[in-house]
């Protein structure tokens, strides 16, 4: 059987103050952590479709540590296997080596090309060294190339979004991430008002997803699901595996996965995941059902889901399409950029999830 692979590199050269995800600066266990990486990923038995290295910042890792996690794989011949990676950690030199290592598809966290708004985020790098981490992944020799963009950040306007939009899709990138930014509770951001008063408002906010969509599907991103946008053929396998409700293995700290049918996450720390001969997890819950696959999917802006599937679907469905949320073609209902605003709430209205 086939399955994705997620693996978790949770060291950070620092620590961004929005970010909610497991990650630690503390990289003394990485030699450790690799070791472990690839005894968990060696206990898989089936044939992986495809690899994504998350973090964390897995650019953190030597190109031979990649080569010696992948090589504990059984991976199918022509696999998407990607690394996200931040632009101050990612010159040619060490790009070419990735890529060599087994990496073909590369995810710069850029967030924004406004130095004002990058340092508001304690990002490491500036618009100037994102723009050369671009181009220095072309020059080594990667096609498969994505850049994350934020919106709704602090010193955000509609102006500096466009510039910034303007700004990847001048570069070489074939795959744009620009999702919202969500004030996680508990983080540094969410507490400095000194910055939460530069956040635009959630209507501010809502404008500038919808001139992003417009303006990038004007210079040849079209939008796939909510927060992704590709040129033609560059859609994200991985994560499209995930809202496909694909199987899949988690590797490492707060790692999940989904495998025969049931949903589960990696507890351990650092220390715990580096001295376990296997990786602990705990079963979440049974996954897979007609509700869940449905709420996914329609995520997919480019195949939602069919308008038959739930009694009663259709009839509401007819509501939100009045209301310019939803569109159906050839019997599928589809969210509409305005509907992906509101995802929630219409999986709810809807009845999906009942």
């Amino acid at each position: 059987m086939e399955r994705g692979l997620y693996i978790h590199i949770p060291f950070c050269a620092r620590k961004c103050p929005y970010c909610d995800f497991f990650s630690s600066p503390d990289m003394s266990l990485k030699e450790e952590y690799v070791r472990a990486a690839k005894r968990n990923v060696h206990a898989v038995k089936d044939r992986i479709s495809s690899v994504y290295f998350g973090g964390g910042t897995p650019s953190l890792l030597l190109p031979e540590h990649f080569a010696d996690i992948l090589s504990a794989a059984d991976i199918r011949s022509g696999a998407e296997i990607s690394a996200e990676a931040n632009p101050g950690t990612a010159d040619e030199k060490y790009l070419s080596d990735i890529k060599a290592a087994g990496i073909n598809r590369i995810s710069f966290g850029i967030q924004s090309f406004d130095d004002k708004e990058l340092k508001a985020l304690g990002r490491i790098h500036s618009a100037e060294e994102a723009a050369s981490a671009l181009h220095s992944a072309k020059k080594a020799g990667f096609e498969n190339i994505s850049a994350d963009l934020m919106i709704g950040i602090p010193f955000q306007t509609k102006n500096s979004l466009k510039k910034s939009l303007e700004a990847a899709v001048s570069l070489p990138v074939t795959h744009i991430s620009a999702y919202m930014l969500k004030i996680e509770k508990g983080t540094p951001l969410s507490e400095n008002d000194s910055l939460l008063r530069h956040i635009p408002d959630d209507d501010e906010t809502a404008d500038m997803y919808l001139e992003a969509v417009n303006f990038l599907a004007e210079n040849g991103f079209e939008q796939y699901e909510i927060s992704n946008f590709a040129r033609k053929g560059y859609e994200c396998i991985h994560n499209l595996g995930y809202w496909r409700c694909e199987e899949y293995h988690g590797i490492g700290p707060s790692a999940h996965g989904f495998v025969d049918g049931e949903r589960f996450r990696c507890d351990d720390t650092v220390k715990e995941f580096t001295e376990r001969p296997i990786q602990g997890r705990t079963f979440i819950e049974k996954g897979g059902s007609k509700g869940e696959r449905a709420m996914l999917s329609l995520r997919l802006t480019k195949e939602g889901i069919p308008a038959d599937m739930f009694e009663r679907l259709e009839q509401r469905a007819e509501i939100l399409i009045r209301k310019g949320l939803m569109k159906k073609e050839n019997g599928m209902l589809k969210l509409t950029p305005e509907g992906c605003l509101v995802s929630n709430e219409i999986i709810i209205f809807c009845g999906i999830l009942d």
